[in-house]
């Protein structure tokens, strides 16, 4: 059990998670969560804070700290994305978001896809260094990325679990897709719900993928990665009929991928390497680049002409004394 949590990965796929998640923190705070700077306007009556923020205790955020949180949240996002002293910019980021997020989820309405990002960001400080495309195995930083990969299917098996809680066996013969359509549905999930029956289906569908989500941990490689595949699109149909985004979520779920493959800043050199070649001498003439360094003319380029030595080859003269 203890080999199976602390399974190395490369180096380099840590460091492409670090930066993708400290990223998608940055964008949150100004594309999806902007609201939490607007919930500290209503009065300090209507905060409920979450159990966590009873038991710290946590103040009752005002303008002033929320704001606070919010710049100094988004400026160590993006440092700690170069990688650069990853326990203290780690730790603090963790520590600020978690308040953020205490304080988007006190007011009666508690959003399930943060856990994995969540549960990421408290590990990713103790994976250490990871530069990226560095091959080196690390067990510290597989010990983060399973421990995230555990978070992600929790996320699934305990939304099951918290359906037959609730609702028992009723939310899958139910209407409850049916209502979300109505709430928020989009034209694909009008013509989705004319077929008859499909939504029952697609509710007990649901059910069984969250509760059998744990056997990707017992999948070959091969079909672990197609399994992914599948949470993804589940997710996609998700955004496309009921505009359900679940992007933090999505985020977390990366940490099963082989990341360390996909290097932006790589393909961006090579891009603009291949954009400068072929090379053009001095003169003007069309040549490409030898390995070495030299350049050579292309097809089609006249070649260079003869030096005038009379259709003999020019030989050294000895120097007599």
């Amino acid at each position: 059990m203890t080999g199976w949590l602390t399974e190395a990965v490369p180096r380099g796929r840590v460091a492409a998670f670090r930066t993708l998640v400290y990223l998608f923190v940055a964008a949150d705070l100004v594309i999806f969560t902007p609201w939490v700077r607007s919930r500290v306007d209503v009065p300090g009556d209507l905060y409920r804070p979450l159990l966590i923020g009873r038991l710290l205790p946590l103040p009752t955020p005002t303008p002033t700290l929320v704001a606070v949180i919010f710049w100094v949240l988004l400026l160590l996002a993006l440092l700690a994305a170069t990688g650069r002293a990853p326990r203290l910019l780690g730790w603090a980021v963790f520590a600020l978001y978690f308040e953020w997020m205490i304080v988007a989820m006190s007011y009666g309405k508690v959003d399930h896809d943060r856990f994995g990002l969540l549960v990421a960001l408290a590990v990713l400080p103790t994976a250490g260094r990871a530069r990226h495309g560095d091959p080196t195995r690390t067990e510290a930083g597989g010990w983060a990325l399973r421990v995230t990969q555990i978070a992600v299917i929790c996320t699934y098996f305990l939304a099951a679990w918290a359906k037959f809680r609730f609702g028992g066996l009723d939310w899958a013969t139910g209407s409850v897709l049916a209502r979300a359509i109505i709430r928020r549905g989009t034209d694909l999930a009008d013509l989705i719900a004319q077929v008859p029956h499909l939504l029952i289906v697609a509710q007990f569908g649901i059910l069984a993928f969250e509760l059998l989500s744990p056997l990707v941990f017992v999948l070959p490689a091969r079909w672990r990665l197609a399994a992914v595949g599948f949470f993804y699109s589940f997710h996609l149909v998700t955004i496309a009929t009921i505009t359900i985004s679940f992007a933090p979520h999505l985020v977390a779920m990366t940490s099963f991928l082989p990341l360390e493959r996909v290097r932006p800043v790589v393909w961006a050199r090579r891009l603009h390497t291949r954009r400068r070649s072929p090379a053009r001498d001095p003169d003007g003439e069309t040549a490409a680049r030898t390995p070495d360094g030299e350049t050579t003319p292309l097809a089609g380029a006249d070649p260079a002409p003869e030096p005038a030595t009379g259709g003999a080859a020019a030989v050294p003269r000895e120097s007599h004394a």
